[in-house]
């Protein structure tokens, strides 16, 4: 069975980086190049190591592809290993949930996806109506 965890607001709190993209026009090149500086949402960690236990974990994210490296070096340096990453295609503009949906069906069907924490409410809601064992992540704030 395969454990799915979503990147900001799961494991990452981006909120830092947020006044980047809240205004027009939308930073969103700044944004993601703070990535590596997010702070950790250390209930979302635990709860990564703790499904590692039991599951093969992937990690699907909205971030784009160009923002692998600083995902990956920032996994390491707090201590999440370096699971399996799915990151959104550069030049995908599609919406959470659809871009999500796919990049799930990707990983696997729903009777090999043991859960996917998420913590947008629209993907979680989305991905339930696939079938897929979805769960709306505490996160931060």
């Amino acid at each position: 069975m395969i454990a799915v965890f979503d990147i900001d607001g799961v494991l990452a709190d981006a909120r830092h980086r947020e006044h980047h993209v809240t205004g027009r026009p939308k930073d969103w090149d700044a944004f993601f190049a703070a990535v590596g500086d997010d702070p950790v949402i250390e209930a979302g960690r635990r709860r990564l190591i703790d499904e590692s236990t039991r599951h093969a974990v992937v990690l699907m994210s909205g971030r784009p592809e160009r923002c692998r490296a600083d995902t990956e070096a920032w996994l390491q340096r707090h201590g999440m290993g370096s699971p399996r990453l799915i990151l959104r295609p550069d030049a995908d503009r599609r919406p959470a949930a659809v871009l999500k949906a796919d990049l799930v069906r990707q990983i696997g069907p729903p009777d090999e996806v043991a859960v996917v924490v998420d913590d947008d409410v629209t993907v979680v809601e989305h991905l339930a109506q696939l079938g897929y064992a979805s769960e709306l992540a505490d996160g931060v704030g």
